[in-house]
């Protein structure tokens, strides 16, 4: 395994992890798949979705693969009137991940950040290590914390 920026970023930060290594799968945007690769429960694993406010510009949100992001509660969440996902074009230009590989931790720039507030219920929770087919698993408090991630009620309900 090759050590990404994200992962070298947690060990400069001594925040401990573990990864899990899966086969990736083009045609599941969900990441239920890789849930199911790596036998995590798909309410543990977090999908990193980025998006664009009117007014806040590119926010970056956390949610299970198990569930969707509900534009309306992550423009609450972020102060802003309306979100969009941005497009698939933008996304290595604004992070510097490629889709199925991006992490909330070391894009190119410090962009607000939310996860779901279901985060904190576990001990562990899986978000990718700035790879396709590699998660890092990791207390939620220490994640948010590092990265200065925020908690709030994001999912389709």
């Amino acid at each position: 395994m090759t050590k990404t920026n994200a992962l070298r970023l947690l060990d400069a930060a001594k925040i401990p992890y573990r990864t899990a290594e899966y086969a990736y799968d083009e045609s599941d945007l969900s990441g239920l798949h890789a849930a199911e690769e790596t036998g995590m429960d798909p309410d543990r694993m977090f999908k990193t979705l980025v998006a664009r406010g009117e007014k806040r510009g590119v926010l970056v949100f956390c949610v299970p693969v198990s569930c969707s992001l509900d534009l309306k509660k992550a423009a609450a969440a972020a102060g802003d009137k309306k979100v969009e996902m941005i497009h698939m074009k933008e996304l290595l230009g604004l992070t510097g991940y490629i889709r199925g590989g991006c992490s909330p931790v070391g894009m190119k720039k410090k962009y607000p950040t939310f996860i779901d507030e279901t985060a904190v219920l576990y001990d562990e929770i899986a978000v990718s290590a700035g790879a396709r087919g590699l998660q890092m698993i990791l207390d939620p408090v220490r994640l948010m914390e590092y990265a200065e991630i925020r908690a709030a009620d994001l999912i389709e309900i």
